[in-house]
């Protein structure tokens, strides 16, 4: 009797860690963006601002990720010595082919993030919520969620929280602010 439970026991215990560590591996798919990109080298050696590439619109909502016409202002032919940026000449720059970037920050349909907002009104400077990646020697990798569509990013990696609604409402928060649920979700 005492047997039979002790290895159910470990059953349960190898299953449940089994399962802990294999459902992530299983729930997100990840893949690479098509280009290796280095802010950092866009921000140490080019000296250029995160507003250097990405920008708002005249409403105040962000432009996204910018065009292939945005690069090649100074990628028509090499700066440097590297493969990857043969490469994202040769493939992109050259042909005009746009790459096709994927988002790490989709948002459900129902949120609006005005950008706009939280850089030109309360002064919040990128590294605010994007971290270090201005920083950042390469892209991560996108991790998909298979169910829902969203990015880790949004959802939260380990040990980070996220995009997601609470990270807003805790920022807020702090900062003595508080709006209605219709100020964000339409």
């Amino acid at each position: 009797m005492i047997r039979g439970l002790m290895l159910f026991a470990a059953a349960a215990a190898l299953a449940s860690t089994a399962g802990w560590l294999g459902t992530p591996r299983v729930l997100y798919r990840q893949q690479t963006q098509p280009v290796a990109f280095s802010h950092k080298v866009h921000n140490e050696k080019g000296g250029m601002a995160c507003t250097d590439c990405h920008s708002l619109r005249a409403d105040g909502s962000f432009a996204g990720i910018p065009a292939l016409a945005k690069c090649a202002e100074c990628h028509t032919a090499a700066m440097g010595e590297t493969k990857a940026e043969a490469a994202f000449i040769a493939d992109y720059v050259t042909p005009n082919r746009e790459p096709q970037w994927l988002s790490y920050a989709r948002q459900p349909d129902n949120a609006w993030f005005p950008h706009g907002a939280h850089i030109m009104r309360a002064k919040l400077g990128c590294e605010n919520c994007h971290g270090g990646q201005g920083k950042s020697d390469k892209l991560p990798l996108l991790e998909v969620n298979r169910i829902s569509g969203y990015s880790r990013d949004v959802m939260g990696r380990p040990g980070k929280s996220g995009m997601r609604m609470d990270a807003c409402v805790h920022c807020h928060e702090q900062r003595g602010m508080r709006h209605a649920c219709l100020d964000c979700h339409k």
